[in-house]
């Protein structure tokens, strides 16, 4: 070892030497009774054993707990301490990416802004949820939401238009921010909602018989679509959740099982304009999964 290396090594024991010294000094100064004769000091005669660890008290420290600050100084005994905050601040941050993936039912509301037979345009059906985005914190998302609705069309006015089937698909690309409202818990309530583009395509279709031949030859019914019309226009949606976090030792998991149910509004056009059926209003109800 070179000789600076050597003089580094020896004031670093020198001074954990002395700070044992002055905290075995300071106990017993502490333990014997006070006298009106100054004792000797061991830095400057003529001085009290109190002035003498003046310095010492100037940083509210003694005896053992100067000793513990001095060997902290000197880089011992911190790694616990440090590794323990680097754990909490672990554990109280928020995972960057955001993932979800859903599906359920939808029931219409039945107030479309043009009705035959006195129902809405649209009946019950399924839909299918999809999102990415990131966690900013622990209680605000921002998704980017893919959905695709599949539903059916009333009789009242498949009977109207004259053919025998029909069905509405709606799929939607939309920005949502979710806001949890007790991101700590293992079961939170959240709000969300958002908006972006819709495109409704509207089919009415009738059935008819087809031929399909793989080791036999069979008849089956297929329906083909006769009719049909699409929009593209923008729409909104406001809804409330429920999450429950699966696992997670400081329950941090990123896991989380929820359900949801939102108030969907596209502004599809009117009948009258021959390319739609009226303003879409549904309720999507989904269940799935987070991360």
């Amino acid at each position: 070892m070179s000789f600076p290396g050597w003089m580094s090594l020896t004031r670093r024991v020198c001074f954990l030497c002395g700070a044992m010294i002055l905290a075995v000094c300071s106990a017993s100064a502490q333990s014997s009774p006070s006298t009106d004769q100054a004792s000797p000091s061991l830095f400057a005669p003529g001085e009290s054993s109190s002035s003498t660890f003046q310095f010492v008290a100037d940083d509210g420290l003694s005896g053992a707990g100067a000793l513990r600050s001095a060997a902290a100084s000197l880089g011992y005994g911190g790694g616990a301490a440090a590794g323990q905050e680097e754990k909490s601040s672990k554990h109280g941050s928020s995972r960057s990416l955001a993932l979800e993936f859903g599906g359920g039912f939808n029931a219409p509301i039945g107030n479309d802004t043009s009705t035959v037979g006195g129902g809405p345009f649209i009946t019950w059906g399924g839909n299918f949820t999809a999102g990415g985005g990131l966690h900013f914190t622990r209680r605000f998302s921002l998704l980017a939401e893919y959905q695709f609705i599949d539903d059916k069309l009333p009789g009242s006015l498949i009977a109207e238009v004259g053919t025998q089937g029909g069905n509405a698909h709606i799929w939607s690309l939309t920005l949502d921010p979710v806001i949890d409202l007790f991101p700590k818990k293992t079961n939170s309530i959240y709000v969300t909602g958002g908006g972006g583009f819709y495109r409704k395509l509207t089919s009415f279709t009738v059935p008819v018989e087809g031929e399909e031949c793989y080791f036999y030859c069979g008849i089956y019914i297929e329906n083909q679509t006769v009719f049909h019309f699409s929009s593209n226009q923008g729409g909104a949606n406001a809804g409330i959740g429920y999450t429950h976090r699966l696992g997670g030792t400081y329950g941090d998991s990123k896991t989380k099982l929820y359900a949801e149910a939102r108030y969907l509004f596209v502004n599809t056009p009117s009948l009258s304009s021959t390319n739609g059926t009226g303003t879409t209003e549904l309720i999507p109800v989904t269940l799935g999964v987070r991360w």
